[in-house]
């Protein structure tokens, strides 16, 4: 199946501002999960509940929580031997 890779006329971006929920989505954000049995699950997600957000310089490096997890693990054991 061919897909078309022009943007639908009825998907118009042209007033948006990029970047423009940045901040707010930094300091915490809410996602709702609508289960199957039909209610819906509301998770918090802020920087002080360990959730971590990575500039894309930095993502592009670590793919997933393994990746960064692994790194870290490295650095703190580096700090702790003696020199």
């Amino acid at each position: 199946m061919k897909k078309n890779k022009e943007m639908r006329s009825e998907y118009d971006f042209s007033d948006g501002v990029r970047g423009k929920h940045f901040k707010a989505y930094r300091e915490g954000h809410t996602v709702k999960i609508k289960k199957e049995d039909g209610s819906i699950e509301t998770r918090c997600f802020t920087e002080e509940d360990g959730s971590i957000m990575l500039d894309p310089d930095v993502k592009q490096h670590f793919p997933d929580s393994n990746s960064v997890n692994k790194a870290l693990r490295s650095l703190i054991s580096e700090s702790r031997s003696p020199a």
